[in-house]
């Protein structure tokens, strides 16, 4: 099933965000653990499409548990970059 995760930063987030951007980058590296198939990902960027505020993944997994579990493991959750995260099943139309 795929599901859509929608991460949005706390204000101010961002030199932590950069500071950890190395290990979540690494974690998106591997993701077979969760049984997670990244389909696409990157991050949300505010009007002047530049500066980053959130994360969007759209990912492939077998259920909801295994979607949360990947979300909770991101170095980003860890470090607590994320005011909120909506995680919503998603069906694929187009593309």
């Amino acid at each position: 099933m795929l599901f859509a995760i929608h991460a949005l930063d706390k204000l101010g987030a961002l030199p932590t965000r950069l500071a950890h951007y190395d290990a979540h980058k690494a974690f998106l590296g591997d993701t077979s653990r969760f049984g997670v198939r990244i389909v696409m990902s990157g991050p949300l960027v505010s009007d002047d499409g530049a500066t980053m505020i959130g994360s969007l993944f759209l990912i492939e997994a077998p259920g909801r548990t295994e979607a949360e579990a990947f979300n909770r493991a991101d170095p980003f959750a860890a470090a607590g970059i994320w005011e909120k995260v909506t995680i919503t099943g998603f069906l694929r139309r187009q593309g």
